[in-house]
């Protein structure tokens, strides 16, 4: 089951997820923990999936296949945990790692910069719902001594308002019938349309 191609798993989140909890049960709440807690936690991870997986997560809840009590209080700690490892290592370790440029695409980071020049400290918040942004953002207001208490309270924050969001909009209408044929389209369409923030500030500084 873990033999996927990363782009194949987030392309199909679902069948990974659904063949998982009914291979794996009670671990399979380590394993989305895990997830999240990377793709928060690792800058060299940020094409994990986030947003789709918190949906088909709480899809296979509201089907009752996985408790969405325990699923909330899980993906919340993954959410702000992996903030707080990924400020961390931005505060203490982040001139080394900028300079080994090889480990992550310099764009990335650039437009995180840009995005906080533009938003301030809300953007601990905001970048929950921008994919890759969400990965870089904590890592760079640790680079920048973005002071701490203020940087955990946005986290805290942050990670509660996301998970809320993606995992009780998969819990409460993942189960309707023409979502349940079509969730391939879904996880598309969530992909896409975290996307269009990206594109569209890509686009303006192309301009």
């Amino acid at each position: 089951m873990m033999d996927f191609l990363p782009l194949d798993f987030i392309l199909h989140v679902d069948r990974y997820i659904g063949m998982m909890i009914q291979n794996y049960g009670l671990l399979s709440y380590l394993i989305i923990f895990l997830i999240i807690f990377g793709e928060t936690g690792l800058v060299i991870a940020p094409l994990l999936p986030g947003d789709s997986l918190l949906f088909i997560a709480g899809t296979f809840a509201g089907a009752g296949l996985i408790n969405v009590f325990y699923l909330f209080i899980i993906l919340v700690l993954a959410a702000i945990l992996g903030d707080s490892l990924n400020y961390s290592v931005g505060n203490y370790l982040g001139k080394k790692i900028i300079a080994e440029k090889k480990l992550f695409s310099k764009e990335y980071l650039d437009r995180t910069r840009d995005f906080f020049e533009k938003h301030g400290n809300k953007t601990i918040i905001m970048a929950r719902f921008l994919p890759i942004i969400r990965t870089f953002a904590p890592f760079v207001a640790g680079v920048g001594k973005m002071h701490y208490p203020k940087f955990l309270f946005y986290n805290v924050l942050g990670g509660i308002l996301w998970v809320s969001i993606f995992l009780f909009a998969g819990f409460f209408f993942g189960g309707i019938p023409v979502v349940e044929k079509n969730l391939n389209y879904v996880i598309f369409g969530i992909i896409f349309v975290s996307l269009i923030p990206i594109f569209y500030e890509f686009l303006k500084r192309k301009k």
